[in-house]
């Protein structure tokens, strides 16, 4: 029998693999894109923070805490196995407001803005976004088999489903 790996992501984090692969995080305001290709059975997660960098990653590199660089590494690992971004089952969770008392209109809303940014970006390179679980308040604990493309989410108010069934 395989052994199969468990990654834990943190925040900024990236992983991309085959099937032998758990990866797991925990989100609030935070967002993790899962991307799964259902004949070859890799794929992959990430987990933003941030929208995007204000500096180019030409002069420093692809940093995965932000939105825009996460899905670049993404396009960069599929490009790598010889697939296109239309083959995979994207989903999209987490942007969660950690302090909705404190908003109320005097601050950004990262978690908003991280929303809004995955969305965009995953309908911009053409992805076919499957399933979100996004917004509310409160953390989330997500976790993805690569060899099934299953997603197990869990709640702060405790709930558990199998929110993204790639079927």
């Amino acid at each position: 029998m395989a052994s199969v790996r468990k990654v834990v992501l943190n925040p900024g984090d990236f992983y991309f693999g085959g099937t032998d692969t758990h990866i797991h995080t925990l989100l609030g305001s935070c967002v993790s894109v899962t991307l799964w290709h259902p004949l070859l059975r890799v794929g992959g997660m990430c987990h933003y923070m941030l929208p995007h960098r204000r500096i180019p990653a030409a002069q420093h590199g692809l940093d995965g805490r932000y939105a825009d660089h996460a899905i670049r590494m993404f396009l960069d690992a599929i490009e790598r196995v010889g697939t296109k971004p239309r083959e995979y089952v994207a989903q999209l969770y987490g942007g969660g407001n950690q302090f909705p008392h404190l908003q109320r209109g005097r601050a950004p809303n990262v978690a908003k803005d991280n929303i809004t940014a995955g969305l965009s970006l995953l309908d911009r390179f053409g992805f076919r976004l499957a399933h979100t679980d996004l917004g509310g308040t409160g953390p989330r604990r997500l976790s993805f088999t690569v060899a099934t493309g299953e997603v197990t989410l869990t709640s702060a108010a405790g709930r558990r489903s199998n929110a993204g069934s790639p079927w």
